[in-house]
């Protein structure tokens, strides 16, 4: 039972986050959500930081999962990043990496702040794998900056919820991934 206690934390607090963010979740809003009483968060967790902490690890796990399996397969460089921008996604709820980059109290903890940006800096390399993996393949102009695209790549994602939640319109989210893809079409027919 203890490992479902501290999976249950977990999972609250994982969702609590990308609902609210961190600063807006309190420790009693992570009891409530996940049923469990105090004393078993806190036989689990430290405190809040810490709970986030192994809440974003978890992120992160499905998130790498989720990319590599995206950017795998067969495939030019240019469908395989569409196979990753198409994914299906709750759009309007925003990207939980997304979220927790612009939450000033992540900002403020090394250890939060510092696992969000090894997320991103993980996406990007892949993405920068990927890119040169078409660049080497004939697919992709080699005088591209693989490290460039991928960061571009990443921008128009985070860009892309921002512009739905804007909107509240999921459209807005599709209409930038499907102007990046353009774009990258565009460049491999002149590789």
């Amino acid at each position: 039972m203890s490992a479902d206690t501290r999976d249950l934390l977990i999972e609250s607090t994982r969702e609590l986050m990308w609902d609210r963010g961190y600063a807006a979740m309190s420790p009693r809003a992570i009891l409530v959500a996940s049923g469990v009483g105090q004393g078993s968060m806190y036989h689990h967790f430290s405190g809040k930081e810490q709970l986030a902490a192994a809440a974003i690890e978890r992120n992160a796990e499905q998130m790498r999962a989720q990319v590599a399996d995206d950017l795998a397969g067969p495939g030019t460089a240019v469908e395989r990043i569409g196979r990753y921008l198409h994914r299906e996604r709750e759009v309007l709820k925003g990207c939980r990496f997304g979220k927790l980059a612009q939450d000033p109290d992540v900002d403020a903890s090394d250890v939060l702040h510092g696992s969000v940006d090894e997320m991103f800096a993980w996406l990007q390399d892949a993405l920068a794998t990927v890119v040169r993996e078409g660049q080497e393949a004939g697919e992709l102009p080699a005088g591209l900056d693989a490290a460039r695209i991928a960061a571009t790549i990443a921008a128009t994602l985070q860009g892309g919820y921002v512009l739905a939640r804007a909107a509240q319109d999921g459209g807005a989210f599709h209409d930038a991934v499907d102007g990046l893809l353009d774009l990258l079409a565009a460049s491999s027919g002149g590789a």
